[in-house]
């Protein structure tokens, strides 16, 4: 939902949220910003009757010149010196009553005469009547709040178990449990269709055999391709996730008959994670789950993760046309020659065409939801998502698992300073490769481009403590970071698109792997959510990347609040980043209570 206060001295507060985050910007006149030395944020919740000052972390260095690791102080003292804040600490479905209090003077004589700017927002519900409930994991091991709360350590290497399951809890946030109960809403009456790559999360693999015995049918597709290997040495890389998956199923012994092993397209992956259920005696299809996460530890409790759940029958019914379709394990098999191969894969791919026509264009996207499934012929699709970033009007923002395809780049890169606002979140940090065959494109500031990439802070510097990582936590071996796939055109505009499901936007996503996307266009609450967790992960990552990018610890500007009104609102001159930021947040539409 969307948020204005009123004008208070040239003052006006905006607000965006999602479920458990809200995104602040505030529009401030020359004479509001005269003098400004930064806002103390107060936070009243009616629900729970009460009132608390927001803390802060940096602080004024002639009051605190040697902060310590973790060091939490009041902005009532050390003010936010920003015209942008975020809150990640919200409730789901809960109203709040912000105060930001304009603070002048010097640190060491605090002038809080001004008058106050008072702002009332309300979160979105965790669970909703609506078309779609939206799930976000944390995703953010590497972070100042898991070393503080958990010391670094690895979920099971707590104790007592209370503190295991906190750890689990708080990395996973409402993710885990939307999925088992996505999977208990299917009654005795109705069919469960499951598709997944990984499948090996206990809670999740013990609620699907317990399902096995509770819903009408139940009917799960694995990956199970054998794509063993012996590296040079000719030591065996076991098939991967085949050997992990079957392992899973006999331990909770799901029965065989609830199998169905997808063992086709070997030198492919069945990339889904959805499930759909079928209602009643007519088997109708009403619910889907979708979205980036694999049934793994790591998917729902390391790195970045989205799960999506659609209360749409045309949704419903489009997915289980595919899983009909991917039930009978089609494309060719290890034993083919290249010519039969190629045959069978093509005729896959026009199986998976045949399903529903894909749009192409934006006009082609209509508002409400659209299915794309995958593999597919041509590049149409991929050209699409390009289109979507390349010409938004004001804001475009996409997670990049996998690094930035070459489209992207190509569209990028004649992009200006003075062209819409891009952000790209990805798990490593965008550079050329020794052994490329093209030359490296660099896409940048100038073209209007900003990046952030996984990141960590290694050692402790200042008032950072060290921190871990899912990789070093054994959640995650391979992304470590950034592993939702998804992507946002113009999120605080009047008519908002957003891509999401399970595919990299790559050549690969697009034409060889198992993959689905939904397209989502005109819904405002479902893109405030989105954009509201990207906006929490981007500016997580953002400062980490570019420490790790000077290979340096965090400069005086980042450290230490600004002891002079300039030294930090210069930051917002025409043209600089924080500047763009704050117009496209002062600039949404749909305000609520305009």
């Amino acid at each position: 939902m969307r948020f204005k206060s009123s004008k208070v001295d040239g003052f006006c507060v905006y607000a965006v949220s999602g479920v458990n985050t809200i995104s602040f910007a505030i529009d401030a006149t020359a004479g509001a910003r005269a003098g400004l030395l930064g806002f103390t944020v107060e936070r009243f919740d009616p629900a729970e009757n009460h009132r608390s000052t927001m803390p802060g972390f940096k602080v004024f260095k002639s009051i605190v010149p040697d902060p310590q690791p973790n060091q939490w102080v009041s902005t009532n003292d050390h003010p936010i010196q920003s015209l942008m804040w975020d809150d990640f600490t919200a409730k789901p479905g809960r109203a709040y009553e912000y105060t930001f209090r304009p603070l002048r003077g010097t640190p060491y004589q605090i002038d809080r005469s001004a008058a106050p700017i008072t702002i009332k927002v309300k979160t979105e519900p965790l669970y909703t009547t609506d078309d779609h409930d939206v799930f976000f994991n944390r995703g953010v091991a590497s972070s100042q709040a898991y070393e503080r709360k958990f010391g670094n350590l690895p979920p099971n290497k707590l104790t007592p178990k209370a503190k295991q399951d906190a750890a689990i809890e708080w990395l996973a946030r409402d993710l885990d449990d939307a999925i088992l109960k996505f999977i208990a809403s299917a009654g005795k009456n109705d069919t469960l269709l499951c598709c997944f790559y990984e499948f090996r999360y206990d809670p999740v693999v013990k609620a699907l055999a317990a399902a096995a015995k509770t819903v009408g049918e139940l009917k799960i597709i694995i990956d199970a391709k054998d794509n063993a290997t012996k590296d040079k040495n000719g030591k065996v890389q076991e098939a991967f996730p085949r050997n992990e998956n079957l392992k899973a199923i006999k331990r909770a012994r799901i029965p065989a008959s609830c199998i169905i092993r997808r063992d086709a397209n070997p030198t492919a992956i069945q990339h889904n994670k959805f499930m759909v259920i079928l209602r009643g005696a007519a088997q109708t299809p009403t619910d889907v789950w979708t979205g980036s996460t694999n049934i793994s530890e790591g998917g729902v409790t390391g790195h970045t993760n989205v799960g999506h759940w659609v209360h749409d029958g045309a949704t419903a019914k489009a997915f289980k046309a595919y899983w009909d379709l991917v039930a009978t394990n089609p494309g060719s098999a290890k034993k083919d020659d290249r010519a039969t191969a190629t045959k069978k894969k093509a005729a896959y791919r026009k199986a998976v065409e045949a399903l529903g026509k894909a749009p192409t264009t934006l006009a082609g996207i209509k508002k409400g939801t659209m299915t794309v499934f995958s593999p597919r012929s041509g590049l149409d699709v991929l050209k699409l998502y390009v289109e979507l970033v390349d010409k938004a009007d004001e804001l475009a923002c996409i997670t990049l698992a996998f690094g930035v395809n070459q489209l992207f780049k190509d569209q990028l890169k004649d992009n200006t300073a003075q062209s819409h606002l891009t952000f790209l979140l990805l798990d490593q940090k965008d550079q050329g490769r020794p052994n490329a065959t093209t030359p490296y494109v660099y896409i940048n500031a100038k073209n209007n481009v900003y990046k952030a990439w996984g990141a960590y802070i290694e050692n402790a510097v200042y008032q950072w403590a060290k921190e871990t990582n899912a990789k070093l936590l054994r959640l995650n071996s391979h992304v470590g970071y950034i592993h939702s796939k998804f992507l946002l055109r113009d999120p605080l505009g009047n008519d908002p698109i957003l891509v999401t499901g399970s595919a990299n936007f790559s050549k690969a996503s697009t034409n060889d792997n198992d993959e689905n996307m939904i397209i989502i266009r005109g819904n405002q609450r479902v893109a405030d959510i989105y954009f509201t967790e990207f906006n929490r992960l981007f500016n997580h990552y953002y400062f980490r990347a570019v420490t790790e990018s000077t290979g340096q610890g965090p400069d005086e500007s980042a450290r230490f609040l600004a002891e002079t009104p300039k030294g930090w609102l210069e930051k917002y001159a025409p043209g600089k980043l924080k500047a763009k930021r704050l117009k496209v947040l002062t600039g949404m539409k749909g305000i609520t209570n305009a």
